[in-house]
């Protein structure tokens, strides 16, 4: 009965309420507000906007930085409000930009006037950098139209490349990929009267829908002045979703593009790498360690076609990702999986396509691409695989499948995940399927599917219904079933201001296995409710933003109905004008453990029943800053002992050429009545050396405690443009703690060298 229940709610949320919504729909505020007004009066819904026309070139565009050639005569410059720290205000310096495009290119200018140019920062020159001390200024292209994706391309007065994709409308905790790269330039210049600079975005970088040779794109500009803690914006935006509401897509203004060509190049991108590495192993009596040297020749191709002016297919054969950085080194305090991000560029183009998340807290997930070509802790050779994302008419399309190799007790698999969303309603509503399968030569396999929706029922208030299903060898996988099922339902307000809340409710049966997801907890029901309100004080306060909020989790056991997880309790966040930010967040926590977990071999949890109160802190100095930090807190009671977590993020921009990160983490657990203690020290450095915007070099250090181990990831890049990669990286392990296993460890647990190449050609 509980299938059957849960199927006619589903039909009633897809087709019913559906019909329902657009009764519900209203505009909140009227576009086109001047500067000076309220916060309230700058939001505009989505696709409300006066469609503005662009600008073609007036001749040929020299990318020097200075727009100063006949190209940008007669262009109209953009009208730019502040968005933070005084929202809808005048900006402090004059700022003027300029679009305009041709048959192959979108180009925008950037004047960035400064009256004080000796204290315009730029203190880092890495491409991909996030550095928040330098001077920003970038746009935002929501080039399908669709108020839920975009592309973001910026730089700074050192003239280094920063490109991510931005996904789900800006919303979350970090809604933006920046692992996805694509091809484009930009050219920066300085003197007496600020910064200046060109790009030239190709529109075979931009997916977009050509009808009858006239394109709408979605556009947002904005500038950042570090040293004043402030963000100059076009259009006027405000900032009621936090610091992202400058990628919002949904707050664009629309463009008008005439005779846009479809382009359609192809790139082909072969590498060749060669390294040494060495790794240490039990010799056959078992008495000590052997090394044992392995040499690694390998060559693979990438291949990118864009079919249409909408679709991209990715083919690669033999991939390798030696060059990406390891992941940070964590310590796991919970009886739950740890999540570590994607980082592998093939998985990066287009990749929100693919989300299917459910509790977005516990990163629950239909597909996991971190599933494809990693088993635990172990890579897994991958013999090639396909890619293609995209639109076809008015579907979002995503469809992936990747074989790997067989190697020791693993056999060879097949893994594939396809993916289908549409608008409907308006245009932050979809409805949408994903499909997974994973097939093994030796007979294992995992079949899913999941059917999902998201409704904007009216302003900020939004409805999402998810459900999964599973198939998996060896289970009884009755589609009638309950247990192998996932659901989820939310209502939420997606707004900073005013008065908010959100409800949830989720769950998964006994044998639901999402074999290339990412799933927490099995067999429970989940309940979160959520309430908050946020304001901003005004112009006259030195604060810029209040939010207090109640969030309460309850996790209750399927099998035997009882509560397994609560938590409960108040948080109040807060920042400044200048930068700092503050947050306090008292909590109760009840835990009904099921069975025995271990922190170490030193310390466990045993099954039972527990109640504990905890208090965490977090405090940030402005990140604008060359010297930035974050400091966390974490203490109280813990299950049956005691708890104190502190952890300490700082970032250094020493030069314009040098920037050092470090983070300490030290967590100290005790249990006085059984006798047990836990210690862990968690330490990570990096050190970026940039030469150039081609040349870079850095250090990552990390030590963890825990693992009792001291891991270097050293590497060398040289980057002369997109598409051409030369990197050095050097890794290594050492043991910090020799003895404790018989015989004992080597110092090395071992260490790698290696060379990669890769070269674009485009045909």
């Amino acid at each position: 009965m509980t299938f059957w229940r849960n199927l006619v709610f589903l039909f009633l949320a897809f087709f019913i309420l559906p019909g329902i919504i657009p009764a519900l729909e209203k505009n909140d505020i009227a576009p086109g507000a001047s500067p000076g007004r309220s916060v309230l009066s700058l939001r505009a819904q989505p696709g409300q906007r006066n469609l503005m026309v662009l600008s073609r070139t007036n001749g040929p565009v020299i990318l020097d930085g200075l727009s100063n050639e006949p190209a940008w005569q007669n262009i109209e410059s953009l009208s730019f409000v502040q968005i933070e720290p005084l929202a809808g205000a005048e900006p402090s310096e004059r700022t003027e930009v300029l679009l305009a495009y041709d048959e192959d290119y979108l180009y925008m200018a950037g004047r960035l006037y400064d009256r004080e140019p000796e204290n315009i920062y730029s203190n880092s020159k890495q491409r991909d950098s996030g550095n928040p001390s330098c001077e920003w200024f970038g746009i935002v292209i929501d080039s399908f139209n669709d108020k839920e994706n975009a592309l973001a391309f910026f730089t700074t007065p050192a003239g280094l490349r920063w490109d991510a994709a931005v996904f789900g409308d800006a919303q979350g905790e970090e809604p933006i990929n920046i692992s996805w790269n694509s091809f484009w330039d930009v050219a920066t210049a300085r003197n007496g009267e600020g910064w200046f600079a060109e790009f030239r975005i190709p529109f075979s970088s931009l997916r977009f829908q050509n009808k009858d040779g006239r394109v709408v794109v979605g556009i947002i500009v904005w500038r950042q002045i570090a040293r004043k803690n402030e963000w100059d914006i076009f259009p006027a935006i405000p900032p009621d979703w936090g610091f992202w509401s400058k990628f919002k897509p949904s707050q664009a203004q629309e463009f008008l593009l005439e005779g846009v060509v479809n382009q359609r190049p192809v790139y082909m991108t072969p590498y060749a790498l060669g390294g040494l590495g060495r790794t240490a192993e039990l010799n056959d009596a078992k008495t000590g360690y052997r090394q044992r040297e392995n040499i690694e020749r390998q060559a693979g191709l990438d291949l990118k076609y864009r079919p249409s002016s909408n679709l991209t297919l990715d083919l690669t054969l033999n991939p390798d990702f030696a060059q990406v950085e390891a992941d940070d080194e964590q310590v796991n305090l919970t009886r739950f999986s740890l999540f570590f991000p994607e980082k592998r560029l093939f998985f990066q183009e287009r990749s929100s396509i693919f989300d299917f998340e459910f509790e977005t807290t516990d990163r629950n997930r239909l597909f996991y691409s971190r599933r494809i070509g990693i088993q635990e802790t172990r890579l897994v050779g991958i013999l090639g695989g396909a890619r293609v994302v995209g639109r076809v008419g008015p579907w979002d399309l995503g469809f992936l499948d990747m074989q790997t190799s067989s190697s020791e007790n693993l056999s060879s698999e097949n893994m594939a995940v396809l993916r289908l969303r549409r608008q409907l309603f308006n245009p932050n509503s979809y409805i949408g399927g994903m499909m997974t399968s994973r097939i093994g030569t030796g007979g294992g396999y995992n079949y899913a599917y999941g059917l999902d929706g998201v409704i904007r029922v009216f302003g900020d208030n939004y409805l999402t219904m998810k459900m999964a299903q599973t198939f998996t060898s060896g289970k009884e996988n009755n589609p009638l079933s309950f247990a192998s099922s996932r659901y989820y339902l939310n209502w939420l307000r997606r707004s900073y201001k005013g008065l908010g809340y959100g409800l949830s409710f989720s769950g998964c049966g006994a044998d639901y296995e999402p074999g290339m997801g990412f799933q927490l907890r099995e067999n429970y029901t989940r309940w979160v409710a959520n309430l908050w309100y946020g304001w901003y004080p005004g112009a006259k306060s030195p604060v810029f933003s209040h939010i207090l909020q109640l969030p309460t989790y309850l996790f209750i056991r399927n099998g035997d109905h009882v509560v397994e997880t609560l938590s409960i309790g108040p948080i109040w966040q807060f920042s400044t004008k200048t930068g700092y930010a503050w947050a306090i967040n008292p909590s109760f926590s009840y835990e009904n453990v099921p069975r025995t977990f271990f922190l170490s071999d030193r310390a466990e949890v045993p099954a039972g029943e527990y109640r504990f109160l905890g208090l965490k802190l977090e405090f940030s100095t402005p990140s604008r800053r060359p010297l930035a930090a974050t400091m966390n807190l974490d203490a109280g009671s813990f299950y049956d002992g005691r708890r104190f977590s502190i952890g300490l993020d700082q970032k250094w921009s020493v030069l314009s050429d040098l920037e050092l990160t470090g983070y300490y983490e030290f967590d100290h657990v005790t249990f006085p009545s059984r006798g047990q203690a836990f210690d862990a020290h968690i330490a990570r450095l990096r050190a970026l050396y940039m030469l150039s915007t081609e040349f870079s070099a850095s250090a990552f250090i990390q030590y963890n405690s825990a693992s009792q181990a001291l891991i270097g990831n050293i590497r060398f890049r040289y980057n002369p443009r997109e598409g051409i990669d030369l990197y050095l990286v050097y890794n290594e392990a050492l043991n910090t703690s020799r003895s404790r296993q018989l015989p004992a460890l080597p110092l090395s647990a071992g260490r790698a060298v290696m060379i990669k190449y890769s070269y674009t050609f485009s045909l």
